[in-house]
This record gives structure tokens, sequence and C-alpha cells, in this order.
């Protein structure tokens, strides 16, 4: 049976809110006296429509569509009990076919179980990764009070009615997924209602959601929900290959949601403040349901541990994403020009390796994604961040690619047919050293507002101003120079042209600045300095669509640090098997710490390919790229710096990568539009107001 589409998917989600809420109309249905009778009801109705049979093909994904659904309702119908269930017994027709009927209404476990009053039977899982799993009916019912509503219970287990021989962890697995899914669906639904709340609720004579510390907050719980959610989806397509990776993936997605779900409700409750804190709000009741379900999860530890017992000591790796059959054809023929031309990881650097980038270009591997006539390959999105991941992992020299990402494809788009001929092929041919001009001192990441000029004198420009932190500028060969050529200009970013230029000219000079990380930038100085407007990319005062492609692809270069933060957590792993003493025993914190690095890097490997594809599409990556980069950038802080704490003074020696990532990170948070800036930019793609 095929998948379904994303459309028959989201028209399933539709049919399942339409019907349960005619029965739980909102979250505080939880709290009324009754919800469990109305479970019953719901339970009743999903045997009626089939929701109750997804197992039989193994549909998954829209069991999880369904669940997305009843949380955002905070309605506890517990569809994925049904399915493990029902994939555990589909081989048994009878007890099947009772469970597809809703005669057989089961849950899993028996300690805070949820609405026991709605169900009939309970499944009980041996202790093991693997073994008998036994079917009872439940004997009695001993209500357990507290954070859950309905509230939980504790079962007593009566006759046996059937077992079967199941992948115990699986199941485990499952239900701790369907709990992720359902906690941060409710987190979604509050932190929705804080979004509209933030654009209407005024304080000092403003909307809120034009403060700051309300609008960041509001962006974090959307990288959250966003993240979170690629994680699942993940998850779920691995399932339905039947991929040996499916659970770690699916473990990947329940560590980082685990922590994600709790933050973004606390986020939305806190710009809700005293209006959702009271039960005549729906925020209270989802709360219960986000802490209630990440609460239950300890429940269904697997026996295979979290994700960092996989990594460390089952030598598993962080699972592919889907990239397609040629992407992947793609890979292995990159592995085996890299095997080639960079056998071993190359210690970290800025410096160029112009050995690694002239085979680069003698392959046609920078500037693939131009169109053939262009001396391109029409790459496709996928075999382009193949191509980052292969080479970034290995520590590889991508210079080459950035110039091809940051100036070839905005020259592809905007540039002359003459500008194509003359630059694209130095630029294929890494050959076309530049540095970027964007920064200055009174402007940093407010581009829009730069004050170097750019006058017209005939067929001329003469420019005057000063840039900042031109990386590698003593040695580059041109400049993208972003410039004001009209003053007045409503808003300010319409009056703003983009150059390419060569460096070097009367007029221009360079300060040197090194940087933490040991690279050299400049302060670059333009004192009348006279170009030809041959030397202009773009309509005059129609920079900002220029800025903006060059923009969005240079925040995929700066996301891509993920498969740099890949090679490091490799070297992190491999330290700690060689010294398993500081990786401590499972359960242990340094081993807590490494599954929250791996979630928190496969999530942004989820959202490096949404930015790529979208970059790559000509669409832009308004929101997908500085996703990833917000993510990216904090995570190169956060890993190296953990990794030497847990590795010691030797993880902190010159020519690890840890010495080099922790000193370097910095810059990828400040540079491409700091953070700060970018959780703007996420923020007004929320719509809250400026």
């Amino acid at each position: 049976m095929l998948p379904p589409t994303q459309a028959e998917l989201a028209d399933f989600r539709a049919a399942v809110h339409g019907a349960v809420t005619q029965l739980w109309p909102s979250p505080r249905t939880a709290g009324e006296t009754g919800a469990s009778e109305l479970v019953r009801e719901i339970w009743a109705l999903a045997a009626e429509q089939g929701w109750t049979e997804l197992a039989r093909e193994d549909l998954l994904s829209g069991t999880i569509g369904a669940i997305e659904v009843l949380g955002r309702l905070a309605c506890p119908l517990p569809l994925l009990d049904i399915y493990a269930t029902l994939r555990a017994f589909r081989d048994h027709a009878d007890i099947a076919e009772q469970i597809e009927a809703g005669a057989i209404r089961p849950i899993v476990g028996s300690h805070a179980a949820e609405v026991a009053e709605a169900a009939t039977h309970v499944l009980l899982l041996p202790s093991g990764a693997a073994g008998e799993a036994v079917l009872h009916e439940i004997a009695g019912r001993d209500p357990a009070p507290g954070l859950a509503q309905p509230a939980w219970s504790e079962i007593r287990p009566g006759e046996p009615v059937a077992s079967t021989e199941v992948d115990a962890d699986e199941i485990r697995v499952l239900l701790r997924l369907g709990l992720v899914v359902r906690a941060t669906a409710a987190a979604r639904a509050t932190h929705e209602l804080a979004l509209e709340h933030a654009k209407v609720r005024e304080a000092f004579g403003r909307p809120i959601g034009a403060f700051q510390a309300v609008s960041h907050r509001c962006a974090n719980c959307e990288l959250d929900l966003t993240a979170s959610g690629a994680l699942v989806e993940e998850a779920v397509r691995l399932f339905a290959a039947a991929d040996d990776q499916w659970q770690l993936a699916a473990e990947l997605a329940v560590a980082f949601g685990r922590t994600a779900a709790p933050r973004v409700q606390f986020g939305a409750q806190h710009t809700l403040a005293a209006i959702g804190f009271f039960e005549e709000h729906e925020a209270p009741w989802l709360f219960r349901r986000v802490h209630g379900d990440v609460a239950r999860l300890s429940l269904f530890t697997p026996a295979a541990g979290e994700p960092a017992d996989r990594l460390l000591d089952d030598g598993q790796d962080l699972p592919r994403l889907d990239l397609g059959e040629p992407a992947e054809r793609f890979r292995v023929e990159l592995q085996e020009f890299l095997d080639v031309h960079l056998p071993n990881p190359r210690p970290p650097s800025m410096e160029a390796d112009p050995t690694f980038t002239s085979a680069l270009a003698a392959a046609g591997y920078i500037g693939m994604a131009w169109p053939p006539e262009l001396g391109g390959q029409s790459a496709s999105a996928e075999e382009l961040l193949v191509l980052r991941e292969e080479i970034g992992r290995r520590g590889g020299d991508t210079l080459g690619l950035a110039a091809a990402d940051l100036l070839g494809n905005a020259i592809w788009r905007h540039g002359t047919e003459e500008q194509q001929r003359r630059f694209l092929p130095l630029i294929a041919a890494g050959k076309l050293p530049f540095y970027l001009g964007y920064s200055e001192p009174a402007v940093g990441s407010d581009l829009a507002n730069l004050r170097t000029r750019a006058e017209r004198d005939g067929d001329d420009w003469v420019i005057n101003g000063q840039k900042l932190w031109g990386t590698g500028a003593h040695k580059a060969g041109y400049i993208w120079l972003a410039a004001r050529s009209d003053p007045d200009a409503t808003p300010p970013h319409a009056g703003i042209t983009v150059f390419l230029i060569p460096t070097g000219l009367p007029g221009w000079s360079a300060q040197q600045h090194r940087g933490l990380s040991g690279e050299i930038s400049c302060s670059t100085f333009f004192d009348d300095v006279r170009i030809s407007d041959a030397w202009r990319i773009g309509d005059v005062n129609g920079g900002w669509k220029v800025i903006t492609d060059a923009l969005a692809g240079e925040r995929s270069v700066m996301a891509g640090i993920s498969a740099e933060l890949h090679r490091e957590l490799d070297d992190l792993l491999e330290a700690l098997r060689r010294d398993p003493e500081r990786a401590g025993p499972r359960g242990s914190a340094a081993r807590a710490t490494i599954t929250e690095l791996a979630a928190r890097l496969q999530a942004t490997r989820t959202l490096v390919a949404a930015s790529v594809r979208a970059t790559t599409g000509g669409t832009g990556a308004r929101l997908e790229a500085p996703m990833a980069k917000i993510m990216g950038a904090e995570l190169y802080e956060d890993l190296s710096h953990r990794a030497i704490d847990l590795l010691g003074p030797a993880a902190a020696r010159e020519g690890t990568v840890f010495d080099y990532g922790l000193r370097m990170s910095v810059m990828y948070v400040v540079g491409g539009g700091t953070n700060d800036i970018l959780r703007n930019v996420v923020a007004r793609s929320l719509g809250l107001p400026r």
C-alpha cells in the first residue's frame, strides 16, 4: 500500500478534528465531569470511522496526524496504545477484530494509566527488549488524582485473555513518540493562542508582541516546534520504510520534544501572563496535557537505552535524511572522490586548501546548482546538501562552494549575460577570492540602513565609506559590496545597489584584525573609489533583492556547519569510547548530555535540509534559513564547550575540533545577521508587530 500523500493526511486530520470536536469541543473539556465517559464515546467513534484499524496497514503517519489533533484539544484518547496493541496482535484474528471494532479497548501499562474508565483491557510488556506481552482484562482501577485531567489510575490487571511475542522496545518507542507528538501539539495550540494575544494585548501604548522580550520568546517557541515536527516526520518516514534506524530517529525526536514541548508551553504561558493562568482559558488544560504526557515518558523507557547508548555502545550513526535515490547515488560518487582527494579528515582551519579546491573545480562540483548553459549541472537541492554534508564532515575547505552559494547564485539570477560569462567561470574554478562588504561601524546587522555611499558620476560610481569584519579581505581579489545609492529612499532598503568590484583600486585600503578563532578579518575603507557601472549587479536601487538572495545563501552556508558539528560529535563519541569512564554507565549525566546534543544536531540537520531546498528553489529561505542558522550556531557553542567539559584539557589543545569549534562558534552566532536579528525575522514571519 502506498503511503498517504500530504494532502490525504491533511484531509484525514480535518476529518478527525471535525468528528472529535462534536463531543470534545475544546481543551477545557478535559476538566469537565464525565470527561472519561466522553473518551469512551470518542473511542466508539474512532472504531466506527476506522481510526482503530490503522496498524493493519502500518499507517503510523495517519495515527500521528490524529494524535496531533487530539493533543491540540487536550483529549487523551489513547490512539497509539490502540495502534501498538493491534500491531502486536494483528496475527490473532479474533483479538485484532475486537480491537478494531472497539469491543476490546486497550491501554498499555498499569501505572499512571490514562482514561482507565474508558478502557477494558491492559497490555503488559515484558521487562526486556523482547518477550511475551500479555493482554489482561481490567479488574479494578484506583484513581490517582494530580496533574493529569482526566485523572490517571493505577490498574489492577485481571485474567489474561491472550499473549504474543513482541518487540517490546518497538512498542515502547512508538508509545513515547506518540506522547511527545501529543505534548508538542498541545504546546503548539497554546503557542498559537499566545501569538494572537501578543498581537492585540497592549502595554505602555504598544502591542506586547512589539517588545523584543516577547517576540524573541515567540520566535524561540516557533523554532522548537518546527524542529520537533521535522524530527517526528523523519522518524515516521523511516518507520514506513522499515529502516533499521527508525527507533533511533524516534528516540532523537523524543529527546528533543520532551524538553521542547514544556519549554514552549512555559513560553506561551509567560506571553499570555495572567489571562492564561485561570481555568476559564484553554491554556491551563493544555499545560496539564503537555506536562502530563512528558511525565509518562519514563514509564516506557526502552531496554536499548537512550540515543547516547545507541551511539556509544552500538556504534550507530545519526539517521540519514530523506534525500532521495539520485542524491544518494551522488553521495556514493562524492565519497569515492573524497577517498582520493581527502582520505583523512582535515584539521580544522579557515585557510583555503588550493589543491582540494582545484580538485573540486575539476570535478565540476563548484556551481553545480547553475543551469548547464552557465557551466552548472542543474543539481538538485538534495545533491547540494549531500555535497556540503560529506565535505564538511571531513573538514574539507568549502570556500569555493561559499563563493558559488553567496555570489554565484545571485549573479545567475540578477547579473547581466556579460557578468555571467565573466564571473561564473571564475567562481566555478575556485578562482574568485572575495569578501563580503555588508557590516559597517554604525549599522551591524541593520543592513537596510547602511551608510557607505555610491554616487553616480556619468558612467561611473564613486564609493565612500567603511566596511567591517571582511573575513579574508587581505587576500581577496574582489568585494561583494552593498552601498547606498539613494539617500532619500523610503523605505531605506529601497535605495541600495550591489556591486562586485576588485580590491586594490585607488582609494581602497584595509586594516587587519585577528579573530578569536585565528582568522584574519579586515576593516576596509573607500575614499573616492571610482568604478565603472559594469561592476553593478542587478538594478540601480534594486540591491535589496540581490542581497536577500545572497543572504539566504549565506545563512544556508552558515547553517551548513551541521556537517562540521556532525564531525565534532563523531570525534566526541570516539574519544568517549576510548575512555568509557568519562561516558559513565547508562543513565549518567554525560550520556544525557550526548543525547541532548545529538537530538539538537539531528534537528539542525532537518532545518538545514529545508533551508537548502527553499534557497535553491529560487523562493528564498526567509524562514527556513534563519531557523537553521540560529539552531546550528548556538549548538556549535554548546557542543564545543560541553565536549571540552566532558573530555577535559586534552580537548582544549590546538588542532582539536573542540578547541577550534569553541573559538569559532561565536562568529557563527553573530555573523550573517546576529541570531537576535534573525529571531526578529522569525517573529515578523509569525505576524508579530515591529
